[in-house]
């Protein structure tokens, strides 16, 4: 990338409750400078990566992580191989110990890169969320841990919202608004190397006559590299390309919905939408797009008051939970016929 992009607004630290009050109205990324600087993992990364590395043994449950392997000659890109068959790199269970081994004895002229992914401290580190984790009252997010040296991974979304902390090490985020997919030419939906749909376009050799709209994409860009101790909100479904910089660096992420799990995944709707709509005919495509706006994304300020309170069942706002579980209950049925 070579055009100058817009910096992500920073923020300096500042209490839970003031953060969560920010967060909670923010619809665009926002860095929170030094804002977990005081955490001892971050504490032991100033020191050294082997400190680091030696405080997050402590914790760990004994239970084999999930991690990968990526060839010098792919710079540290995590991505498919040639023809999207699958991935370029080697990934395994390992044990975290034998992990940070050698993730730490790696030679300096080495270009390989190792890497463990998202991996729930809960289950694999139970106990570093103590005096390592942003708590906010209200929320129960999911936290993870992602370890490695160099690396870039590709532009994706999250449905949740993310706060995630650089802990060791430091790295580059590139962030997109939603609407700017198809300028990130998404690849394949049935998998990928995070299991997330991600962009096509090598962000760090882009070519422009395959992806000429990908410098609409950068126009709207915003960037941050975040130092140790830094945190940054990632708002849902905001596109995000994440370059780690040194040679040993680790990230705890955040993840949390505004809406509670019983009301399901909204990928689920889209592949559904995908299988019973996308071959229709344009104009019952366009006739469907008119009930999606009607029932979905304008539902704000369509009223239901012409239907008796209870006679609305599924269209009553917001959906009960037993209500939408009824609603599961009837499409697993209408599936199977």
């Amino acid at each position: 990338m070579t055009a100058a992009l817009t910096p992500i607004k920073t923020l300096p630290a500042c209490d839970s409750a003031s953060l969560q009050q920010i967060i909670a109205t923010a619809t665009t990324p926002l860095v929170f400078q030094q804002q977990c600087l005081h955490w001892p993992l971050v504490q032991a990364g100033l020191d050294s990566a082997a400190a680091a590395a030696d405080y997050l043994r402590q914790f760990y449950q004994g239970e084999p992580v999930n991690a990968c392997l990526v060839p010098a000659g792919h710079q540290g890109r995590v991505f498919y191989n040639e023809d999207c068959t699958g991935f370029n790199f080697q990934a395994g269970k390992v044990d975290f110990n034998q992990f940070l081994d050698r993730l730490l004895a790696q030679a300096a002229d080495d270009a390989s890169t190792w890497y463990m992914g998202s991996t729930d401290i809960q289950r694999w580190f139970n106990g570093l969320a103590k005096e390592n984790s942003i708590v906010l009252p209200g929320i129960t997010p999911l936290t993870s841990l992602w370890i490695g040296n160099q690396s870039r991974i590709a532009a994706h979304y999250d449905f949740p919202h993310n706060l995630a902390c650089n802990v060791v090490g430091s790295r580059t985020f590139t962030l997109f608004p939603p609407e700017q997919i198809a300028n990130l030419y998404p690849g394949p939906m049935e998998f990928a190397p995070g299991g997330q749909d991600i962009s096509m376009v090598d962000f760090e050799q882009p070519d422009l006559q395959q992806f000429p709209r990908f410098t609409q994409a950068l126009a709207a860009a915003q960037t941050a590299t975040l130092a140790p101790g830094d945190v940054l909100f990632i708002p849902s479904m905001w596109w995000h390309h994440v370059k780690a910089l040194t040679p040993f660096n680790a990230l705890l992420s955040h993840w949390w919905r505004d809406t509670p799990a019983y009301l399901g995944r909204p990928n689920n709707a889209l592949l559904m939408s995908i299988l019973s709509l996308r071959s229709l005919p344009k104009a019952q495509r366009q006739a469907w797009k008119a009930m999606f706006e009607h029932y979905i994304f304008d539902h704000d300020e369509v009223s239901q008051q012409h239907i008796p309170d209870a006679a609305q069942a599924m269209l009553a706002k917001p959906i009960s939970e037993l209500q939408a579980r009824q609603l599961r209950a009837d499409l697993l049925n209408k599936l199977k016929r």
